[in-house]
């Protein structure tokens, strides 16, 4: 909460700022529209406050290309519903092409079935086009769905650019999502036709996915073309179209691009679908001005097809940096495998999630031991609050000239709208600022904005990311329950956040799984920072279970090191740590020791489906299994249910 500064771990210096494009921009804003912005914070208040000029200004900057001119930037402005740039043709995947040369390296990638190669524009070319000629052969038109069930591999970002330049609409799911999941998803789009591998390798093991795949095609009628990834045959033979010149329909700025689906850990996953304009503006402001990507850069983030951020990824691919992949566990042979890649790829931004770091610092991983990274210049986290002993742990192994960026967004709008910023220092356990045009506010239960404060994260003005509708929600409803009902004609995200009087942020977690004790409410993220400080404890997850008539029950489940065991010197030093550092109220009830915390495959806890759980609600209800990276983790909570109610009876 607020309080004193915390510890400046990194600044920029003039020459850094200097060379960012965000300073370019800086520039231009003063040179050609009058716009002169003293700092960021200035130029921020400016983004969100007139929308029209600033979204103009990312168009001009830019110099996106339009078949059809817009008529009006912002002509209906309003939360759902907003409508930009009207009667703008154009398209996402020209963008990505243009202006590239087709000697200049695109894609670096590897995986455990691939030694690390490299794909040339013109080579990425080729193939797209190829890819674009079989699918039309196949019928495939403007507006018809194209599913991929395909690793993060070249093959896939062609795929995804053939569908793009034809006006079909994208949509994926990683290779080890389950059967029922993948259904789930696919089912809602009705795609013509499902791209997909025969199998992959995870952590040393191969896994045969065709029998998978023919069953899901069969349940959503689609036709499948197969992509030999195990065995190297490469893409079914006479699929791929002659080579020829890649063309690209010019679609209306909410065409729709591609569909992303929420983690689906509870009910249906819904089908968020983001348009062509919409995206194509963002990622050129996100990935320039906020990541600053730019030539000789090469950009990594360690991501799966299933999670928002390899449509991320695919976006730096708008500037002039080249970007890495890999497929494969970040575990194998050990955790050292991604810093290695960093060395062989001369790496520029590793991106990764909260956890992964986390587990690296647990481990004791040392990326520069025996490693050259002097080419690595900044470091990216999300997918959850990357703790103050995270930060530390990347300036102690990476050196102090490392930007190092936590970022918080969501699939909801493929972006990040808190986060990195390259004129900003970084403070220890804070998130930089809020992005350009993301009016990011913290709001109490009453819609009034706080400073200083933790409060609900929302999202005051219309984004051009944002969906253009849910798939299979005609009237919309499901929607506006989603962003909308508590705060009508404003977006409310679902985390906590504080905004400081300096404007950095802290995210805090999910508000629909924060900890309210007595009043005093808690991210979980705060407990976790406690309870994974002690060394006997490797993973944490923590819950609030409300019960009737009496005080709420918090227990505390623990993943012990190896050959530890939950005593209760352990359990005294676990309530000591959560007592000093925390709340005297958020001291659990119980601990538990576990064998391991339920995931998503993206590496989120299931903080929310485990307290439904353990309300009584089944776990087949209370979360999608095939959502899940460890399902068979989410027994032991039924089994303590069983057990509880055994006790009672």
């Amino acid at each position: 909460m607020a309080g004193a500064e915390p510890e400046l771990l990194w600044e920029p210096t003039e020459k850094f700022k200097q060379r960012t494009q965000l300073t370019r921009f800086m520039r231009w804003l003063a040179e050609e529209r009058g716009v002169e912005a003293r700092d960021y914070h200035a130029l921020w208040e400016w983004s969100v406050s007139d929308l029209e000029a600033f979204w103009s200004a990312i168009w001009d900057f830019f110099e996106v290309e339009a078949q059809e001119p817009y008529e009006q930037v912002l002509a209906r402005r309003e939360m759902p519903g907003a409508e930009w740039f009207t009667g703008a043709r154009l398209s996402y995947a020209q963008h990505i092409f243009r202006g590239k040369d087709d000697a200049a390296a695109a894609i670096h990638h590897a995986s455990e079935l691939r030694e690390l190669d490299t794909m040339t524009w013109g080579e990425l070319r080729e193939l797209t086009a190829g890819i674009a000629a079989g699918l039309r052969a196949l019928g495939v038109g403007p507006g018809d769905r194209v599913a991929a069930y395909m690793p993060n591999m070249p093959e896939t970002i062609a795929a995804f650019l053939a569908t793009a330049s034809i006006g079909a609409v994208w949509s994926s799911c990683s290779p080890d999502f389950g059967a029922r999941s993948v259904v789930d998803r696919f089912a809602q789009i009705e795609p013509k036709v499902l791209l997909a591998v025969d199998g992959y390798r995870y952590n040393g093991r191969d896994f045969d996915r065709r029998e998978t795949v023919e069953g899901i095609a069969k349940k959503i009628g689609a036709r499948v073309v197969w992509l030999g990834y195990l065995d190297g045959s490469g893409w079914e033979e006479g699929f791929l179209g002659e080579p020829g010149e890649l063309e690209f329909e010019q679609l209306p700025f909410d065409h729709p691009l591609w569909v992303l689906y929420s983690s689906g850990t509870t009910g249906l996953p819904k089908a968020i679908v983001q348009g062509q304009g919409g995206i194509l503006l963002e990622h050129l402001k996100k990935m320039n001005l906020h990541l600053d990507a730019q030539a000789g850069d090469r950009v990594f983030w360690f991501s799966t097809t299933g999670w928002m951020m390899w449509n991320f990824l695919v976006g730096v691919l708008l500037t002039d940096a080249e970007i890495v992949l890999y497929d494969g566990s970040p575990g194998h042979p050990d955790l050292g495998v991604l810093w290695d890649l960093a060395e062989r790829t001369g790496m520029t931004c590793f991106g990764t999630s909260a956890a992964y770091l986390a587990s690296c610092m647990k481990d004791g991983v040392k990326p520069r031991a025996g490693r050259d990274l002097s080419a690595l210049r900044s470091v990216g986290s999300t997918g959850s609050p990357l703790s103050p002993e995270g930060f530390r742990w990347v300036y102690d192994q990476l050196g102090e000239d490392t930007w190092l960026f936590s970022t918080s967004g969501g699939t909801d709008v493929c972006t990040a709208f808190v986060g990195g910023c390259p004129l900003l220092p970084v403070h220890m356990g804070e998130l930089q600022a809020r992005a350009l045009g993301a009016k990011v506010e913290a709001f109490d239960e009453q819609g009034q904005p706080l400073v200083g404060e933790m409060g609900e994260l929302v999202i005051t003005e219309p984004m051009p990311s944002m969906p253009l509708f849910f798939w299979d929600d005609p009237d919309g409803e499901r929607l506006r329950e989603s962003y909308f009902d508590m705060y009508p004609g404003i977006w409310r995200h679902g985390d906590w956040i504080e905004i400081t009087d300096r404007g950095t942020a802290i995210i805090y977690g999910r508000s629909d799984s924060t900890i309210n004790r007595g009043g005093v409410r808690m991210g979980t993220s705060e407990i976790y920072r406690a309870v994974l400080d002690i060394d006997e404890i490797v993973d944490a997850l923590v819950v609030d279970v409300p019960r009737e008539g009496e005080e709420s029950w918090m227990p505390l489940f623990v993943v012990l090191r190896d050959g530890g065991s939950l005593d209760s010197e352990l359990e005294r030093e676990i309530a000591r740590r959560i007592r000093e550092e925390c709340s005297p109220r958020h001291v659990p009830n119980e601990v538990f020791a576990i064998a391991e915390v339920p995931r998503t495959l993206s590496g989120k806890v299931l903080e929310v489906p485990v307290k439904r759980i353990l309300m009584g609600t089944p776990p087949d209800r209370a979360a999608s299994r095939d959502s899940l990276q460890n399902p068979s983790a989410l027994d032991w909570f039924s089994e303590l249910v069983a057990k509880s109610h055994e006790r009672r009876a």
